[in-house]
Order: structure tokens, then C-alpha cells, then sequence
């Protein structure tokens, strides 16, 4: 693949990263302890390209905090 294309990918997985990470803390705080202290979460997060017909999933568990 091409370095433009690389690039591309890069920032914007970065970006899902970053802005996953901070919405989840969020909610997380948000809900507070009481909430989330001990618990499991189940976790989804879908990437689409409509026009390329693709819908990724990745499932997963996040820890409360406490």
C-alpha cells in the first residue's frame, strides 16, 4: 500500500484510539465507583466503509475500576 494511504490509516486509528479511550473514561467516571468497582464490562467497537461494503467488529471486556 501507498505511504499516503499508510498515513491515513495511522492518523485515523490513532484517532479512534485516543477518542475511545477518553469517551470510556468518561462513562466510567461518570457512573462512578459504585457502578463500576469490580464489575466486567463487554465492549464492541464497529469500523465501516459504507462504500467499500465493510463492517469490522472487535468485541472485547473492559475492568471497572476499583
Amino acid at each position: 500500500m501507498s505511504d499516503d494511504f499508510n498515513m491515513t490509516m495511522r492518523k485515523f486509528l490513532k484517532q479512534v484510539g485516543v477518542t475511545s479511550q477518553k469517551a470510556i473514561e468518561d462513562a466510567m467516571r461518570a457512573a462512578g465507583p459504585e457502578a463500576t468497582a469490580g464489575k466486567r464490562f463487554a465492549v464492541k467497537a464497529v469500523i465501516s466503509i459504507e462504500e467499500l461494503g465493510l463492517e469490522h467488529q472487535v468485541t472485547g471486556e473492559i475492568a471497572g475500576d476499583g
